[in-house]
């Protein structure tokens, strides 16, 4: 069996190879059109692998993850995310020659000053490129001054190959110090820190010592579960007044709310009342929207085209029944987008209306008749002290749990009436339904 690494390698010479390898094309990246693309979706890389290894689509889907993980094929729209996704997501083979050349541009960059773990890569390329290697330099100096003058797509293709490269070859804290001692440049890299911009140490503790004293009830480590700790008690009234969408909560979980605006939304309940409130201030599309982008991101891959095509219906269009105000330019990325759309298509559009919801209506919310009646009616259950003898029959009575699936399959129904009871009645119909029935 092949190790690892000639086995990754050999894979992508096939996967590059014209007449049976993956077929690349040309495809649109926001604006600008991309050369010599492929896609992860079910007709292209995946496809490929699960043909040609004989394995399921998750299989693939792992397999293909590796060689993003190593840095053979590189994402071109998220960086930070290398793995391989079974969507429209695009990608690219990346090349060694290319790889020597932008360390060597680097290089130049930093004046001979890069990294130890860097001058690591650049040394071992170097050696095993030196036939070229006055080429891969020259390219690397034609590079450097044309940067600039560089076309949109290729200065987006080599932005990408470049930063999946070190995405992947940099490698943590922890070894990079090794490689420092290893290369006798201690002195150096402290000489650096040191000389590196910092936050102030008072003002990082601070932060540190504001968040312990906001979360420190809240904190299960450091209080009690009120009114007592059912897996200790065999007493269901902690999650009975926990429930995602109990009528009225609890104090506890009222003040959390206040503490962000993602406490509030993560925090089903603490929605609801974000809602009501909003109902009454006349804006509640911006919570509208960021629920339907939150159910984009994470619903059924299925579902994903007629969501995108309700998404931009209903807040999008030009005079969309809940459109919703963002700048021009988030518009025209997210409306162009949604033509080909994919799980993260409303990301930057999503975190557009989250930060208006944080600076504006948040803030209003807390200061409003709203919060304070339901900080008003919440409960504060009081400590249990129950005796050996009552611990017992509370083990002997204990009640069998309620199955996620089941809670699940309720909160569907509750979504369900709610939006039937929102929708437009026909008329017409439920007359015909009354005539049938006399």
């Amino acid at each position: 069996m092949l190790p690892l690494k000639p086995m990754l390698e050999s894979i992508l010479l096939e996967m590059q190879d014209p007449k049976i390898g993956v077929k690349g094309t040309e495809q649109k990246l926001n604006i600008s059109t991309i050369p010599h693309v492929i896609a992860g979706e079910c007709n292209d890389i995946i496809a490929w692998i699960s043909n040609k290894m004989k394995t399921s689509t998750e299989e693939a889907q792992a397999f293909g993850t590796m060689l993003v993980a190593y840095g053979y094929i590189y994402p071109l729209q998220n960086h930070k995310k290398l793995v391989m996704c079974n969507d429209s997501s695009l990608y690219r083979f990346q090349v060694k020659l290319n790889v020597s050349i932008y360390l060597a541009k680097r290089n130049i960059r930093k004046k001979g000053m890069l990294e130890p773990y860097e001058q690591a890569h650049y040394n071992h390329l170097h050696e095993w490129l030196n036939h070229k290697w006055d080429f891969i330099v020259m390219q690397a100096t034609e590079q450097y001054k044309a940067g600039k003058e560089r076309k949109k797509p290729d200065r987006v293709v080599f932005d990408c190959q470049e930063r999946a490269y070190w995405m992947v070859n940099r490698p943590p804290v922890s070894l990079s110090n090794s490689v420092h001692f290893r290369n006798g440049n201690d002195n150096m890299f402290y000489q650096q820190a040191i000389m590196r911009s910092k936050v102030k140490s008072s003002v990082s503790l601070g932060a540190l010592v504001k968040y312990i004293t906001t979360y420190k009830n809240h904190d299960p480590f450091l209080a009690s579960c009120l009114p007592s700790n059912p897996w200790q008690t065999d007493h269901d009234a902690y999650w009975t007044l926990n429930m995602r969408r109990v009528e009225v909560p609890t104090k506890m979980r009222v003040e959390r709310w206040s503490f962000s605006l993602f406490e509030l939304l993560s925090d089903l309940r603490g929605r609801d009342d974000f809602k009501i409130f909003l109902k009454k201030e006349f804006s509640g599309e911006n919570l509208a929207f960021w629920e339907a982008a939150e159910e984009l991101k994470w619903g059924t891959a299925s579902s994903m085209s007629t969501k995108a095509e309700t998404i931009f219906k209903t807040f999008l269009a030009p005079g969309a029944p809940r459109w919703i105000n963002i700048d021009g330019r988030t518009m025209g990325l997210t409306v162009k987008g949604l033509e080909h759309p994919h799980r993260y298509v409303l990301e930057a559009a999503q975190t557009h209306v989250f930060m208006l919801m944080k600076k504006d209506t948040f803030f209003r919310y807390l200061k409003s008749p709203t919060y304070k009646d339901i900080q008003k009616k919440a409960l504060n259950p009081e400590q249990h002290n129950f005796s050996p003898a009552n611990l017992e029959q509370n083990a002997l009575n204990r009640s069998p749990g309620i199955h996620p699936i089941i809670l699940w399959q309720q909160e569907e129904e509750e979504k369900a009436k709610v939006a039937a009871a929102s929708a437009p009645v026909d008329v017409k119909a439920m007359m015909s339904k009354i005539d049938r029935k006399k």
